[in-house]
């Protein structure tokens, strides 16, 4: 497909006007390197790596052309055959690889993190710059990492909870990994909304990360090692839906049968997960959600809604968030200009390419500014974090949630289930 549709709706190539950090300029190198014409070279990985993989191309794209599944099969030939620096290799091999690979791992290091914020340290460093002394990308960097919650939803949660009325649905939920140690809020309120919509919930113990980010980055090997333990976990007849509040997590969960298509063993397990998983925005639209009418603490407010790439885009859910939403009385919806545009963060592309990363979200947050929400949410953590930086630095006063805490707290003057 040569039309270039794809081209304004592209980060990188409203950031660099060049063709190369293109759609178009990406899947003719890709074709290049497949068909022998082009060597793997320094230029190829910068390109690939440039890539938010953000997906919006495909959105746009009247051929249909899979453009995600292009690029990360080139990250995962880079990745494996060695083509990136060993700093970067290593990088994702101990980030992603041993530390995501164990949930008791990285609540090991959230507890650490944990009692490094608790101490004063952190701020200590911060007001001392210190760490800009050591080294000026890592004071960039450190706003970006996320509070460690109290306790982590994983500790918190019953293995099966049930509704105090009649059980509509028998769902699954995945806790994740992220959002159990630093949105552990956002999953009990998650739990409390499904409650809430005569769900009995399911949450199978010894779970953790669905193996979205490293599949993004190319270690498809540590991807599928992950996809299997969720497997083994999820594939239950018992269960109507598997809802989750990730919009990467689901991204990648609704694609484990395409992932284990050709695996004689996986594969039946994995189409039967993957047909059965559900955003809780998509779930509640079709389970019918049920606001409170009146004293909810919401009325008068103004609230905008920011797209997570893997939910508009790659999921195609767009409508349920905004449908949910206008079902909450007396407040004002205000649609946020450009709300499908990426904010930069993109799985740990804020880390790796900051300056570039920082640029998107400038542009997110004069869209932000131009509407003045009271309340900004949005369905997925790598969101949370970025926009919350962004915030921060212009001293916006916006109250930013995820979409399921705002569906929850509507709800909570009525709490029947």
């Amino acid at each position: 497909m040569h039309c270039g549709l794809c081209l304004p709706h592209c980060p990188t190539y409203a950031l660099t006007g060049l063709e190369t950090s293109s759609p178009r300029g990406r899947i003719r190198l890709i074709k290049a390197v497949a068909d022998g014409d082009l060597p793997i070279t320094h230029g190829f990985v910068r390109e690939m790596n440039f890539c938010l993989d953000c997906q919006a191309c495909e959105t746009a794209c009247p051929a249909g052309v899979r453009y995600g599944s292009l690029v990360e099969a080139a990250r995962a030939q880079i990745f494996e055959g060695g083509f990136e620096s060993r700093l970067s290799k290593a990088m994702k091999r101990m980030l992603m690889g041993w530390t995501f690979s164990k949930q008791g791992r990285l609540k090991m290091l959230a507890r650490l993190l944990r009692a490094y914020e608790a101490s004063g340290l952190k701020e200590l460093l911060r007001r001392a710059r210190i760490l800009k002394m050591l080294t000026p990308k890592l004071e960039e960097i450190q706003p970006l990492s996320p509070p460690i919650s109290a306790r982590f939803s994983s500790d918190i949660l019953a293995e099966i909870i049930r509704p105090r009325g009649e059980v509509r649905y028998r769902v699954g939920f995945l806790t994740g990994c992220i959002m159990d140690v630093a949105f552990a809020d956002v999953n009990i309120d998650t739990v409390q909304l499904l409650l809430h919509h005569g769900c009995e919930v399911v949450i199978p113990k010894g779970q953790g990360c669905c193996g979205s980010l490293q599949a993004h980055h190319g270690d498809r090997e540590t991807a599928r090692r992950l996809a299997r333990v969720n497997l083994a976990l999820f594939d239950r007849d018992d269960l109507d839906y598997i809802v989750l509040n990730s919009a990467g997590c689901g991204a990648f969960m609704k694609e484990y049968g395409d992932i284990f298509r050709e695996d004689r063993n996986l594969g039946p397990p994995a189409a039967r997960v993957s047909k059965r998983v559900k955003d809780i925005t998509e779930f509640l639209v079709e389970a019918g959600y049920r606001p409170a009418q009146q004293d909810h603490g919401l009325s008068g407010k103004r609230i905008s809604y920011h797209d997570a790439c893997h939910l508009v885009h790659s999921q195609k859910i767009m409508q349920q968030p905004r449908e949910l939403l206008k079902m909450i009385p007396h407040v004002e919806i205000l649609e946020l200009p450009e709300s499908t545009w990426c904010c930069g963060s993109a799985g740990i592309y804020n880390l790796v390419h900051y300056d570039d990363s920082m640029k998107l979200l400038a542009r997110k947050i004069q869209n932000i500014k131009s509407v003045r929400p009271d309340i900004l949410v949005t369905g997925n953590p790598g969101c949370l974090v970025q926009l919350g930086h962004g915030l921060r630095q212009e001293g916006l006063e916006v109250e930013l949630m995820h979409t399921a805490t705002l569906l929850w707290r509507a709800c909570e003057a009525r709490q029947d289930s």
